[in-house]
This record gives C-alpha cells, sequence and structure tokens, in this order.
C-alpha cells in the first residue's frame, strides 16, 4: 500500500507519520522546498508530542519520505489524501477552498492507474463531488474514486488520537473505495475501533456537526460559570453533577476563557454559513460564536472589575500563550485578544509559555518574553493563568509570594489548588468560583 499525503500541515504531517508507523509507504508532498528540507533533517513545522520521535523513526528506515514533487510522488499511489488548508475565507466567513480544488485540478492529468482520492482536510458539504468534477473535467480517462474521511485530532494528542482514535468516518459511493479505506485502516481493527461508513455528504457534515457541538458544550459551562459567580457558588460542583449523567458526559465542562485553535473558531462559523446558504437558521451556533468571541474580549473587563484604576500603576505576568497546553498553536488564543488590552492599561507586561514562545512573538508585541516560571513572575503585581500547562498547574502561594511584589492571581483555566490559596497572603480569583484567601 502506497499513500501519498498532499500537505505537510498539522494533519498532513501526523496523519502521514501514522501511517507510516502502521507500516505504509507513505510519501508527504508540500510545494514549499525550506519546509521539505528541513522535515528531511528532522527539523518539524509544528510541536506535537511525540511528534518528533515517530517522523524521525520513519524517514531513516524509509516508510516515511518527503517530496518537493506531486508529480513523482503519486505515479503509483494507491491512495492520495488531500489535507492543505482551508482556512476562513476573508470577507464572508466560508472555507476557502482554493488549495482544495487547485490540488485537484493539479493531480488529475498525473492519474494513470486506479486510486481513492481521499479529502482529509476539513471541508463543506458538496466539496468531494467538486473534486470528482474537476479531476474528470482534467482527464476524462482517470480512474479513481473520492473518498471523505475528515480527522479528529486534537492538538496536544494527536498521535494517541489517530492510533486510538474513538471513531473514523469514511464516505464512499462503491464498494470498491470501500474495500481500499478498509485495508488502510486495517490495523485499527486489533483495537475494535468503530469505523462507521456513509455517503459523501455525511461525512463531510459530520466533522463540522461534531466540533460546533463541543464548541456549543464549552461556551455552556462558561455561561454556567458565569452564573455561579452571580449566585456565589462552585462551577465546579456543576460541572462534575452534570459530567457524570453517561447523557451528558464530563468531557469540555471545563470553564475557561473560551474556544480557540484551528477548529472549532473557523468551523463553527463555516457551518453557519453552509446553513446560510440552504436556508436553514444555525440559531444555537450562531449565539455559540457570538458569545465566544465576547467571552475572550471580557476577560479584561473581569480584571478592571477587581482592581479597578489601581491596574494602570502594576506589572503583569501573563502565564499560557498557546490557545491549549501540548501545542504551539497561537490560532484564536485568547492570549490575543488579552495582552494587546492589558499593554493598554498596565505599567509593564511579562510573559511565558513552554513551548509557544517564538510563535507567540509573532502576534505579541510590546512585552518582555521571559525565561522561564520564575524569571515571569518576578517582582510582578499580578499573574495570570492563561493556558493550564502542567507545570502551572502545582503553583501555591507560598511558592508565588516568593517572587510576586503583589498578591493577586487570576486564573481563568481553574487550573489551580484552592486549598493552596487559603489563609495565604496570595488572593486567588478562578472562574465561576472563589475568590479564595
Amino acid at each position: 500500500m502506497k499513500i501519498v499525503m498532499l500537505g505537510t500541515g498539522y494533519v498532513g504531517l501526523v496523519t502521514g507519520a501514522c501511517f507510516s508507523e502502521f507500516g505504509y509507504d507513505v510519501i508527504c508532498v508540500d510545494k514549499d522546498k525550506e519546509k521539505i528540507n528541513n522535515l528531511e533533517s528532522g527539523i518539524l513545522p509544528i510541536y506535537e508530542p511525540g511528534l518528533e520521535v515517530l517522523v524521525k523513526k520513519n524517514y531513516k528506515n524509509g516508510k516515511l519520505k518527503f517530496s518537493n514533487s506531486i508529480e513523482k510522488s503519486i505515479s503509483d499511489a494507491d491512495a492520495i489524501f488531500i489535507a492543505v488548508g482551508t482556512p476562513e475565507r476573508r470577507g464572508d466567513g466560508h472555507a476557502d477552498l482554493t488549495y482544495v480544488y487547485a490540488v485537484a485540478k493539479e493531480i488529475a492529468p498525473i492519474l494513470k492507474k486506479y486510486c481513492v482520492v481521499i479529502t482529509k482536510s476539513t471541508v463543506p458539504v458538496g466539496t468531494s463531488l467538486e473534486i470528482s468534477n474537476i479531476i474528470k473535467k482534467h482527464n476524462r480517462n482517470a480512474s479513481f474514486d473520492v473518498v471523505s474521511n475528515p480527522e479528529f485530532l486534537r492538538e496536544g494528542s494527536a498521535i494517541e488520537d489517530f492510533m486510538r482514535p474513538n471513531r473514523v468516518i469514511i464516505g464512499c459511493k462503491n464498494e470498491k473505495s470501500k474495500k481500499i479505506m478498509e485495508n488502510i485502516y486495517q490495523p485499527l481493527n486489533l483495537i475494535q475501533t468503530p469505523i462507521l461508513f456513509t455517503d459523501l455528504k455525511s461525512a463531510e457534515l459530520i466533522k463540522y456537526a461534531s466540533n460546533a457541538f463541543l464548541a456549543m458544550k464549552i461556551s455552556f459551562i462558561n455561561q454556567m460559570a458565569d452564573l455561579c459567580e452571580s449566585l456565589n457558588t462552585d462551577i465546579h460542583f456543576i460541572s462534575r453533577g452534570m459530567g457524570l449523567d453517561r447523557r451528558i458526559g464530563n468531557k469540555f465542562l471545563h470553564p475557561g476563557p473560551g474556544y480557540g485553535g484551528s477548529c472549532f473558531p473557523k468551523d463553527t462559523i463555516a457551518l453557519s454559513k453552509i446553513a446560510s446558504d440552504n436556508n436553514v437558521d444555525l440559531t444555537i451556533i450562531n449565539n455559540v460564536i457570538s458569545y465566544n468571541n465576547n467571552r475572550k474580549k471580557s476577560l479584561i473587563k473581569k480584571i478592571n472589575h477587581i482592581l479597578g484604576n489601581r491596574i494602570k500603576d502594576m506589572s503583569v505576568a501573563v502565564l499560557g500563550l498557546s490557545f491549549k497546553p501540548g501545542t504551539d498553536d497561537m490560532r484564536e488564543s485568547p492570549s490575543l485578544d488579552l495582552i494587546p488590552s492589558l499593554v493598554e492599561n498596565v505599567k509593564e507586561i511579562k510573559v511565558y509559555d513552554p513551548i509557544a514562545m517564538d510563535e507567540a512573538s509573532k502576534y505579541i508585541k510590546d512585552v518582555y518574553f521571559a525565561d522561564n516560571i520564575e524569571d515571569c513572575i518576578e517582582n510582578v503585581d499580578v499573574t495570570i493563568i492563561l493556558t493550564e500547562w502542567s507545570e502551572f498547574r502545582t503553583l501555591s502561594a507560598k511558592y508565588l509570594s516568593k517572587f510576586m511584589k503583589g498578591n493577586i492571581v487570576f486564573d481563568f483555566r481553574n487550573a489551580l489548588n484552592p486549598e493552596n490559596f487559603i489563609n495565604k497572603n496570595i488572593t486567588l480569583h478562578q472562574i465561576g468560583r472563589g475568590p479564595f484567601n
């Protein structure tokens, strides 16, 4: 089985590396020559736990290769995965399919034998059919089938998600392509992974529906946290009590500053646009989008409400810049909303993230990038936790007071243990509970 992965971004590189770990011959193709040269030298364009080891291992044993040439790579491929970007299109919120359709047009005249062309990118309903039409238009003799196989990889745990997925969704239209896809995912049969075969449109919509539902769940628990603050009760009791109901489940019921990253923001908007184009009003999702945008912007209001006019003379430390732990991804991170607001309101800002410092420096300006936690919180009046990295979770009042000049901590991920702040000289403010001191 020879697999070609078109695109070496997050999805393409992770998927390609994992398929090579299954024992398949995989070629990851990208037009960016510098990126390919770096990959061949063991330098990855993204951070993902375990990925570097997987890439180097399978590149060394010859199962994973990298190339700039689509033509040379796909001549004898059994399966071609399209894993290029589908960013939000400027001006209207729809998914930008420019790269997807460009790839379809490029591979069409090169197809010499039967293969399956698989959309791994997140694409709107009807995209797979359009890919098929493009290929047929540019090569009437091409022998192929288009399959939809959406990805469900969480940044920070993508390797585990691929190797031990909750499910695999495959949209196809005949037994021939179905059989090939069954063979590709045969290694997952050992762990009895559910594989759901659907039509093309359903597979495309499942991805959007899944992400929108999880985004809705996040927004719901954040709104409940707002209510808990007004009622002087504890959101952790609420989320735990809800999560014990198996119909609800305990995942994505952790309050925070709102969802971010590469998927939820653009996918909820894209789904809303798809619905609108089909005269369906997704009121719930539209409200989720609006609420989440306001949620991230409201953090500075919460800080101002508690600190008042004192804030202008304060120095502030921000711990955590990426949108979640386990990644250096800054897309739609709450830090991109909060820190610029802080810059306008406080005397000094120091920031630190275990992984995302280089990536964050492309977007965040007028701050001091600290070398470590201690350097970041040294002599500051206020410490803010924005990402729940493991090394931040054990911070206590005793530890913080050794370095901080002030005594106020905002924990916007509820990562800290409040018991470590009771009857201490540091005041801990969390979401939907507290304060604790």
